[in-house]
């Protein structure tokens, strides 16, 4: 977009074309138009675990649309269902989530507040549960407010509930009701503009009413880890822990690897669709296959067409949207040994898990303190963790319906003239949503000159903290720029163990899901972070490495179900790690060897 004395290149980071010397031309150098200011009562926010949920900026009807009309007043409601808060506590609008840059925040005060009013329970407990380990995470301090002997009486009410649950019923009302609302979807193309958004407007209160029990299961999910974690640490078994929580079952997440599973097996066991993907993938690759592969591939969008990369940003293109993502991680998956066939792996998971169980049972049979611990800490990880993959996969359905409502918008709207691209839709905020549509037209540059703006947040680090101010965007290092220091042979990277198993393979730095052609069978995926739209690449890789996660992210939790090692929070390993390196990964122990650089 800009001059530059070496001129103008793609960067390998983004895909987006930036210069080395960028000059920030229209976008505002302190803040991004749908960004928030810290507030004195919540002045903390944090990427940690942030980045599985949205890892690139969220475009502004996305986030005004979706979240701060959705999703915000959700966890808000959440938070103060759990127990945690009052409504009246938070200001306005509710300082549940911050958007600095564009780039998505968790309010690490918010969650911090937990840990205060929770009894048996410390803030710094909390940071080890849900964030890194990271040097800039700012020390918790106590304010007058804290405290809350109402509160605490009543997450107390919570806790019991959260470790003698055997099923969230919410959750699975709001399951059906997720389905209901695909399985209602009517013609889009036969709405007029007015009833598109309207359809799109009445789905907004399922965002909120879903996402308040995506609080309830994503807090209850630290507590199986928690309970086991501090009760095997006292018997020096701490590995086991990651083993515990495995082959559980019945994660929705999941779900998409095993059906894409079968799909890669009926590409396998054909030499007609084989050589048809051996040809790329294009527009035309399902119309060049059978019958049947084509209805099997409909099947899986209808059941999981709302997944995709940055799937909680309506502005974000899914499967169903654009299946040529799907197919993509097909023709990688198409090249796995049947060995590796994921049932396998969490028939395997299950059976070390239940030998563990039947040992740790009888090894606390003597004490009845621990051995209460033990069976409520594996029960709660067995419902928690799985509720809030459960939830996860729920909530998109509305987010998917609403994004088809705006793209059926953009798309008509783009073929009138009104404006130069369809996506251009997703650069406006909802505030300006009734005057887009009663003049169209006359929005098309304003949208064009922010879509530019927008792009150019891409090649932005953001800050892993902002603490209490956050730095104008004109001073936020760039992806373009960024100086990295490399490992060494014989260097040991720490992180968190995530899921069990030691293995040495062939590292394979891959930073878009799309992107994934260098993925050979048994190579480890290093990244950033993931989403679901990854757990594909899971089924073809050997081990999986993020920078930031955590036991209960989604990277951890679908590695362990899917029967691979796992390492979260080795800060920097996607930037610091070269592609083609040796690794060795230990799940069990949290570590990252590196065996020979490339």
């Amino acid at each position: 977009f800009f001059q530059a004395e070496d001129g103008i290149r793609d960067t390998s980071v983004t895909g987006v074309q930036t210069c080395a010397l960028p000059i920030w031309a229209n976008m505002l150098e302190e803040k991004w138009i749908t960004d928030r200011n810290p507030t004195e009562k919540f002045p903390h926010y944090t990427r940690a675990n942030a980045g599985e949920v949205l890892a690139d900026p969220v475009t502004p009807l996305g986030w005004t649309f979706g979240w701060e009309s959705g999703i915000v007043l959700g966890c808000r409601d959440g938070f103060v269902s759990y127990g945690v808060f009052d409504a009246d506590e938070y200001g306005d609008p509710p300082e549940t989530f911050g958007l600095f840059g564009g780039y998505f925040y968790n309010c690490l005060t918010s969650a911090r507040m937990m840990g205060v009013r929770m009894p048996g329970v410390t803030p710094e407990a909390i940071d080890d549960a849900y964030f890194d380990a990271h040097p800039d995470v700012p020390p918790y301090v106590a304010e007058d407010w804290h405290e809350s002997e109402r509160h605490s009486e009543k997450l107390a009410e919570t806790g019991a509930y959260l470790l003698s649950a055997t099923e969230h019923p919410p959750i699975e009302e709001h399951k059906r009701i997720g389905n209901e609302i695909r399985a209602s979807r009517p013609n889009l193309s036969e709405l007029d503009n007015q009833e598109l958004l309207a359809r799109a407007r009445s789905l907004q209160p399922h965002l909120i009413s879903m996402f308040e029990q995506h609080v309830w299961a994503s807090l209850g999910a630290s507590n199986g880890p928690g309970i086991l974690g501090a009760l095997l640490a006292e018997v020096g078994r701490s590995d086991d822990v990651v083993k515990l929580l495995s082959g559980i079952g019945d994660v929705d997440s999941a779900d998409i690897g095993r059906e894409l599973w079968q799909l890669s097996r009926m590409i396998r066991s054909s030499d007609l669709i084989q050589s048809e993907f051996d040809e790329g993938v294009s527009e035309d690759l399902l119309d060049r296959c059978p019958q049947e592969f084509r209805e099997a591939f409909q099947t899986f969008l209808y059941n999981h067409g709302s997944r995709g990369p940055n799937e909680w940003d309506i502005g974000a293109h899914t499967y169903e949207t654009n299946p040529g993502l799907a197919l993509s991680m097909l023709n990688a998956m198409r090249q796995q040994d049947d060995s590796a066939d994921p049932a396998l792996a969490i028939e395997r998971n299950s059976r070390i898990r239940e030998d563990l169980r039947a040992e740790f049972t009888a090894m606390f049979s003597e004490n009845e303190e621990a051995s209460g611990m033990f069976a409520a800490g594996m029960q709660a990880g067995e419902v928690w963790l799985a509720a809030r993959e459960r939830q996860k996969s729920t909530i998109v359905k509305p987010i998917q319906e609403i994004r088809l409502c705006f793209r059926e918008l953009g798309s008509r709207l783009a073929l009138d003239g009104h404006i130069d691209d369809p996506d251009l839709i997703f650069m406006l905020l909802e505030s300006e949503l009734d005057d887009f549509l009663a003049d169209p037209s006359s929005f098309n540059d304003r949208l064009v000159e922010r879509e530019r703006d927008y792009r150019e947040l891409f090649d932005l680090i953001p800050p892993f903290i902002v603490n209490t101010t956050c730095a104008p965007l004109s001073d936020w290092p760039r992806k373009s720029r960024q100086e990295i220091t490399l490992v060494s042979v014989g260097e040991e990277l720490e992180g968190v163990a995530c899921s069990p198993g030691i293995i040495q393979g062939t590292a394979r730095v891959i930073l878009d899901p799309n992107d994934s052609m260098s993925l050979e069978p048994g190579d480890i995926l290093v990244t950033q972070n993931t989403d679901p739209a990854w757990t594909p690449l899971f089924l073809v890789a050997g081990a999986v490495v993020v920078n930031v996660g955590a036991i209960a992210s989604h990277a951890s939790i679908v590695s362990r179900e899917l029967g691979i090692p796992c390492v979260a929070s080795v800060a920097d390993a996607s930037l610091r790690i070269p592609d083609g390196s040796i690794i060795t990964v230990d799940g069990s122990a949290g570590t990252v060897v590196i065996d020979q650089l490339p």
